[in-house]
This record gives structure tokens, C-alpha cells and sequence, in this order.
């Protein structure tokens, strides 16, 4: 089966860059496809400096939904927005003010990652940080899901005049290039190696991906072979066992939840999706999570998405109201989205 590699290489113009991320790209785009992604034949996406967030995670969301193992080599910088306090992976009109609006936040990519098979996916990351992102990132570790690999480094401030360079991410393409690609943990060995003592102050990132009997994997299959029902009742299944163990507002239970939110969209129901999104998002509410929570917003941008591609005007105008009424306490990171409700709204009202 064909793998998928994604290229991302950003991060800010002007005077808050501080690693030459792009200059890794031309590197890592001279190894052949085939050894970035370690399988027989591979789709390549590069994105170099990208300006948009919703663009890269438009452009993540597809390759994390492509069947096959997944590779991503991501360089760049972390920076913490100044409400949230939350990393983001900073684009190119990132500055320290404009994080939340025009950076990546590192949620969105361990969002789109969470259903895939355990062991399919890998991320190899450099990444640089401001002393800001150094000190929360000592006592928040960077997650990216219970079922990705992650191999890499992750950078303190440099101290020195100028930008740092991308040793590690460098180190991986140059082993590449010769044509072979080892395992992950190997070539991740290998490239720390070549950091010599640099990598003595790096904080150094090796975990293997969960495995043995794991449900995620088993829906995913079920999901590949066009068995949605088969994989709704088995998340049913573990949703209800979270909910006894744990209550409903459980992040166990409320994980499953949003699984079978995820396999409504995969199934075409946008309807059941929608609707499943604004239980969620109004469960976390309910729990007394935050308006600006990153998976309060998250529920409440899914449902609104998925609202969007409902074609039976009369369940839209249903859940229209709902979603309008969860927009007005969770406006999200797009200017006019509850306007953009209210406008559709008025619409069907219309049909």
C-alpha cells in the first residue's frame, strides 16, 4: 500500500524567527519518496512557510485520512499563545501577538492523528522554541496522541546571534539520501548521534507508538473496508464501558463520543456528526470546561463544519438554532462564524 509523507517546514518572518526551518526543505525533498515515507511507492506534500492555519490543517486532515503508513517531518518553531497558554507551530505572519490567530496549534495535529491505526503514523520533529515555550514545555510535555510515534528533538533558545539551524532535521535527510531508511528508532538514533553535544541540551523525543489489541485499530480497519456501523457499535461499546467507569464527562467517555462523531462524517451522515459534535461540545460546557478550551472549540468548530454539508434543509434548520446558541459562548478562532450561522440560518428559513 502506498504511504503519505507531508513536508512542513515554517515559521515567522522578520524578527521573532528563530530557526531557518525552509532550509531543510530542499534536503529532505532531494530523498526519493519512496525512502521518506519507508514503503515501496509514497505520496510527497511539502508545505515551505505556509501563511494559513486552516490551509495546513486542511492539508494534514487529507493526508491523515489517506490509507497506508503515514510520515511527517515537521521543522520549525513552538510558541505559546497569550490567552491559552498552548503551544502552536508558528507560521510565516506569526508574531508573539497574533499566535492564537495565525499559528498552528499543536492540538489541531494530534486531533487529526488520533484515529488512525496504532503504529501507522510517525512524526520526526526540530523544533525551536523562545525561553517562554522552553520553561511551560518542562513541565507540559509536547502531545501529539497515545498512538503516533514521535521521534526528534526539541530545541532550547540558542543564546547566539542569528538564526539556529535545523541540525537534526538535517541529519535525517543526509542519512536518506544514501537511499536506505532504517527504522525509525534507528534513524532517530542516528541523528541525534550526528548532533555531538548539542543534543545534551535538547529535550530528545523516542517514544514508540502503543500496540497489542488496541480498539483504535480495529475501527480503523473497519472504517477502511467501508463497515461504519460495525465500527459505530464497537466504539458504542467502549463509550458505554468509559461512561460506568468513569461518568459521562470522563475524558475516557467523551474520547469515544467523539470517535463516533468521526465515524458519522467518515460514514456521510453529516447530520448524525453535527449532532453528535454538539453533545460533546455541550457535555465539556456542561462539565465546566472553559469557552476557549481547545476541545470545547474543537466540538464546537466540528459540529459547525459538519452542519455545513447537511443537504436536508429541514434537519440543518433542526440543529441550526443549537449550533447558533453554542456560537454565542464559543465564537472559536474564526472571525464570523456565528454570523456565518445566523446567515445560513436565515436561508433555510427560506426553503
Amino acid at each position: 500500500m502506498p504511504g503519505t509523507v507531508l513536508l512542513l517546514a515554517a515559521s515567522p518572518l522578520g524578527r521573532s524567527c528563530v530557526v531557518d526551518a525552509a532550509g531543510v526543505l530542499p534536503v529532505l525533498a532531494a530523498v526519493a519518496p519512496s525512502v521518506l515515507a519507508g514503503t515501496d511507492t509514497a505520496n510527497v506534500v511539502e508545505l515551505a512557510d505556509p501563511l494559513d492555519p486552516q490551509a495546513v490543517l486542511t492539508r494534514l486532515r487529507a493526508a491523515a485520512a489517506a490509507p497506508g503508513p503515514l510520515t511527517l517531518y515537521v521543522t520549525g518553531q513552538l510558541q505559546l499563545d497569550r490567552r491559552q497558554r498552548l503551544p502552536h507551530l508558528a507560521l510565516a505572519r506569526t508574531t508573539p501577538a497574533t499566535v492564537r490567530y495565525t499559528a498552528l496549534p499543536w492540538h489541531w495535529v494530534r486531533e487529526e492523528l488520533r484515529l488512525r491505526p496504532a503504529g501507522a503514523t510517525a512524526l520526526f520533529v526540530d523544533l525551536h522554541t523562545d525561553a517562554e515555550t522552553w520553561q511551560y514545555l518542562a513541565g507540559h510535555p509536547l502531545d501529539s496522541g497515545r498512538d503516533n510515534a514521535v521521534y526528534g528533538r526539541i530545541a532550547p533558545p540558542s543564546g547566539r546571534r542569528g538564526l539556529a539551524e535545523p541540525s537534526y532535521m538535517k541529519a535525517v535527510a543526509t542519512l536518506l539520501r544514501s537511499g536506505h531508511r532504517p527504522p525509525s528508532e534507528q534513524l532517530h538514533q542516528q541523528a541525534v548521534a550526528r548532533l555531538g553535544d548539542e543534543a545534551a541540551t535538547n529535550i530528545l523525543l523516542g517514544a514508540r507508538a502503543a500496540h497489542s489489541g488496541d480498539p483504535h485499530a480495529a475501527i480503523s480497519a473497519a472504517v477502511r473496508a467501508g463497515r461504519y456501523a460495525e465500527a459505530d457499535a464497537l466504539a458504542g461499546r467502549w463509550e458505554q464501558t468509559a461512561a460506568r467507569a468513569h461518568g459521562p464527562a470522563s475524558e475516557d467517555a467523551l474520547h469515544w463520543a467523539e470517535v463516533r462523531a468521526d465515524l458519522a462524517m467518515f460514514a456521510g451522515d453529516a447530520a448524525g456528526s453535527c449532532r453528535a459534535w454538539l453533545t460533546v461540545a455541550g457535555t465539556r460546557l456542561g462539565a465546566g470546561q472553559p469557552v476557549d478550551a481547545p476541545a470545547v472549540e474543537a466540538a464546537v468548530d466540528r459540529a459547525h463544519h459538519q452542519w455545513g454539508r447537511i443537504e436536508d434543509p429541514a434537519r440543518a434548520r433542526e440543529l441550526g438554532p443549537v449550533l447558533a446558541q453554542l456560537r454565542l459562548r464559543v465564537p472559536g478562532r474564526r472571525e464570523g462564524a456565528l454570523e456565518n450561522v445566523q446567515q445560513h440560518l436565515r436561508q433555510l428559513q427560506t426553503q
